[in-house]
């Protein structure tokens, strides 16, 4: 499957047309449509990625699982458990970090965050990823 045909069958599972995902990533509305013949911008692939919850590898058929890790769950309450005093010191850690971010940054910011925390809860999960030394 080409890269044009899983953001068609993307779209198309949320009921939204290619102009339209377009649209909602501020992006010309012919620009997904020309990537049948040429590619995009890493960083417009990596847009496309976030909107959809899936890994760039997967947009580019190199792999067939969507998410980073192939975990079925979103992110939820739960995967945030953390010791108070922790929780507060990654607040202000946060806070800190993002106090000179645009609105984008920040949204860009807290979509890694979010893979990484799907990793790190995938690693934990299954041994074998982790290696013996």
């Amino acid at each position: 499957m080409t890269l044009y045909e899983r953001i068609y069958e993307l779209s198309k599972k949320q009921g939204i047309s290619v102009f339209d995902l377009a649209d909602r990533l501020d992006l010309s509305r012919n620009s997904i449509y020309s990537w049948k013949k040429s590619s995009p911008k890493a960083e417009t692939l990596q847009k496309v990625a976030d909107y959809f919850d899936v890994s760039v590898d997967y947009l580019l058929g190199r792999t067939d699982t969507p998410s980073p890790v192939g975990n079925d769950h979103k992110l939820n309450r739960d995967d945030l458990t953390l010791k108070d005093a922790d929780e507060e010191d990654l607040l202000a850690a946060f806070r800190l970090e993002s106090e000179d971010m645009t609105e984008e940054e920040k949204k860009k910011f807290n979509s890694s965050l979010k893979g990484m925390m799907k990793i790190a809860k995938g690693l934990l999960n299954d041994d074998s990823k982790w290696m013996n030394r």
